[in-house]
């Protein structure tokens, strides 16, 4: 089962590497204006997405000047700020909620779902100014009943993550420079 599991979790990988190549790109360039400039990048995630915020936050490299946002700091950031949001799925009532308030702001924002069809009128992937869709609508393995399971949401997150910060590192090294 383990050896399944690891060839579905590479093909995940795979395709959010490929199916999401300029949005890696795109969205490492709109974060790194923080650093540069005089904002700062903020992480804001729900539910099992918190492995994200812990890793940029407490992990063995982390995301140099990253700050966990909350609810209650929206109304301090300002248009030189950037927030990379992280959610299961793009019908997240919370993440929606920070997307409409961010785009009122207009503080610019990355996304990082899976997509599904939006049920209201504000669209999450819409109103982001990049989305990664993390290509994950039901678990890698099947079980005996015709059911999935093995929804590894939180791992394909992390994949984004370390793309993104890598790509990142590397501009503000060249910018350095």
């Amino acid at each position: 089962m383990l050896k399944m599991f690891t060839t579905q979790l590479t093909g995940v990988f795979k395709k959010i590497n490929e199916k999401e190549e300029f949005s890696f790109e795109d969205g490492a360039r709109l974060l790194a204006q923080a650093p540069v400039g005089d904002g700062s990048l903020y992480i804001f995630s729900t539910k099992e997405m918190k492995a994200v915020e812990y890793e940029a936050l407490e992990g063995a490299e982390p995301f140099k000047g990253a700050k966990v946002l909350t609810s209650a700091g929206v109304d301090e950031l300002s248009g030189s700020d950037r927030v990379l949001i992280f959610t299961r799925t793009s019908v997240d009532k919370d993440a929606l909620a920070l997307a409409v308030q961010l785009r009122e702001k207009g503080v610019p924002f990355v996304a990082v779902s899976t997509v599904m069809e939006p049920d209201a009128d504000d669209d999450f992937v819409e109103l982001a100014d990049v989305h990664i869709d993390l290509r994950l609508t039901k678990g890698l393995l099947p079980d005996d009943f015709g059911n999935r399971y093995g929804y590894p949401s939180s791992m394909a997150a992390l994949f984004v993550y370390y793309g993104l910060k890598l790509i990142i590192d590397e501009m503000l090294a060249e910018y350095e420079e």
